[in-house]
């Protein structure tokens, strides 16, 4: 197994545990909607994927999506710079961290969005950036449809996203 972690502020956080099948079945339905349709406005990455703010701060968001004019940032096999919107899902064991340290770093590094999805409440928070500072934009739950003024491309369906059974 490969070992997995973050650095944030110059200190590595490890990944505790592999995602679960809620987790996973998200990401591949968030995968599907914004490639269906963004594919030909950008590029949509998934995790594990680096992206490196600098280096001392990389990180592994479960969603990646760069508009085509900012793609030269990818080089090397991974992501140098500030991606346009980024996406985590909640799980126990990362899910204050993704709340606090990484929302405090991606809104310091300036990425425009930025959204927290919850596979148990089935909501996502939407961030935008505004004059420097993230603004809670909206609270969004299953039967909604989240547009991004980010990345107009997209309108999702949030009941497409959540899983009808976590599995657990």
């Amino acid at each position: 197994m490969e070992e997995r972690y973050e650095i944030i502020g110059g200190v590595r956080y490890d990944f505790l545990s592999s995602p679960k099948y809620a987790h996973q079945k998200m990401l591949t339905n968030f995968y599907l909607a914004f490639h269906s349709a963004c594919s030909q406005e950008g590029e949509i990455l998934l995790a594990p994927m680096d992206v490196h703010f600098d280096e001392n701060n990389i990180v592994q968001p479960d969603v990646i999506y760069i508009a085509s004019e900012r793609l030269d940032m990818i080089h090397d096999g991974f992501v140098f710079g500030v991606p346009d919107l980024l996406v985590e899902i909640l799980s126990e064991s990362t899910g204050r961290h993704d709340k606090k340290v990484k929302k405090a770093l991606y809104e310091q590094f300036g990425v425009k969005e930025y959204w927290l999805a919850d596979p148990i409440y089935r909501t996502v928070d939407q961030f935008v950036l505004q004059e420097g500072r993230y603004e809670l934009a909206a609270t969004l739950s299953e039967g909604d449809t989240l547009t991004s003024p980010t990345v107009p491309c997209l309108a999702i369906d949030l009941s497409a996203i959540f899983p009808e059974n976590l599995r657990q």
